[in-house]
């Protein structure tokens, strides 16, 4: 019987290969699962909190604005006489 024939000295590789079949599957089937979660709590936690803050902050500039407005309506260069 030749090396070629000799089953054995594949049995090793063989095994390896599926050993990492396995664990690559396993590790692709967890980086799977760990993103649908990271992605269901940025829809449900982060986005939530970052429309409710930039609401706010709207209203904030807006109500500035508007006592800025009123300001310069009060503090404003009179017209001059023609």
């Amino acid at each position: 019987m030749s090396f070629q024939d000799d089953p054995k000295p594949k049995a090793p590789f063989e095994n390896l290969g599926r050993k990492l079949d396995q664990g690559i599957g396993h590790a692709s089937r967890t980086i799977e699962q760990e993103s649908e979660k990271m992605i269901a709590y940025l829809n449900d936690e982060v986005v939530p909190a970052i429309r409710s803050n930039s609401t706010k902050a709207v209203r904030i500039a807006s109500e500035k604005l508007s006592k800025l407005a009123e300001y310069m309506e009060k503090h404003g260069e009179k017209p001059a006489d023609k």
